[in-house]
């Protein structure tokens, strides 16, 4: 491990992985399914994404910035909440318990609503200080530094979507892996009820809307950001066009999770858009396309290459 990433995160991202190995050996082993799926599936999604998200926030904080040891201090903070939110969901998936939005009134259930209820909030408001404070200083090279701020701000707003699921809706009587009768005062499917048809590993719905394709991708923008600044970089884009270019996809990209909300809350599958969804996409590939091409007409594109000095004879 190199000294200069943050040490909790990155330990973090090894127990993620390891605990997604663990999640997908007792897939295979534990026979017991929860609303269509392994009991197993939702904290190895939720492994999978907070390795890749925590390992992001390591490398994030080694950038040499103003503050650091603040900002330290509250990506440590990140990182508890988030091992102790995927240890919750281990444990309900042990119990055969729906995870969220169960209003059981079993001690330990009980425990986890509250713990969620007050953690994933402050996580959410760390991850906003966090941007805050990244958005008012130089760091790093240009392109990067718009690829985290815009990252940061793509992955609030996924994380602020999550509350979608939790709006008012009439509560609904689930049987668990248990076979207990369980209430639950929310969920993430529009039109139809949780745990039906879905797609392979995600389980997204492919018969109605769901809130949980808008929140995985505005959460992930920061690693995608991030990948195109660097990507561009390797090409041998030039600094000031791969900027503007990076700035163009984080509108871009914007602009698709925007597409994805309003596509889930009309109750529209991710796999089965509509005329409606198909033109607004188009629409918004146009603009971005038309955005990338004035980045590319705004200098020389490509680096040019270094001469190497003569020696001289």
């Amino acid at each position: 491990m190199t000294k200069t990433w943050h040490r909790p995160t990155l330990w973090l991202a090894v127990v993620m992985a390891v605990g997604a190995v663990g999640c997908a050996v007792a897939m295979v082993l534990d026979g017991r399914i929860l609303q269509g799926a392994s009991v197993w599936a939702k904290p190895f999604k939720f492994a999978v994404s907070l390795a890749v998200y925590s390992a992001t926030l390591s490398w994030l904080v080694s950038l040499p910035h103003r503050g650091r040891r603040w900002t330290s201090g509250v990506v440590t903070v990140i990182a508890g909440i988030m091992f102790v939110e995927v240890g919750l969901i281990a444990v309900q998936a042990g119990r055969g318990m729906f995870t969220h939005y169960n209003s059981s009134d079993d001690p330990l259930n009980q425990f986890v609503q509250i713990t969620f209820g007050t953690a994933i909030p402050a996580m959410f408001l760390a991850n906003v200080a966090l941007a805050l404070v990244l958005s008012f200083q130089r760091f790093a090279r240009p392109d990067v530094r718009w690829a985290v701020r815009g990252g940061l701000y793509l992955a609030i707003l996924g994380m602020a979507s999550g509350y979608l699921m939790v709006g008012p809706r009439k509560p609904v009587t689930a049987v668990d892996a248990e076979g207990r009768e369980v209430e639950l005062v929310a969920g993430h499917s529009v039109g139809v009820p949780d745990g039906g048809p879905g797609m392979p590993i995600t389980g997204w719905s492919t018969t109605g809307g769901d809130l949980r394709v808008p929140h995985f991708v505005g959460m992930h923008g920061l690693q995608v950001m991030i990948l195109l600044a660097l990507g561009l970089a390797a090409l041998g884009v030039a600094e000031r066009v791969r900027t503007r270019l990076v700035v163009v996809g984080a509108l871009g990209y914007g602009g698709l999770f925007a597409l994805l909300v309003w596509q889930a809350l009309r109750g529209e599958p991710l796999v089965h858009p509509g005329g409606t969804t198909w033109a607004a996409l188009g629409g918004l590939a146009l603009v971005v396309a038309a955005g990338a091409g004035l980045a590319l007409r705004s200098g020389t594109a490509v680096r040019p290459p270094v001469r190497q000095p003569v020696p001289q004879r």
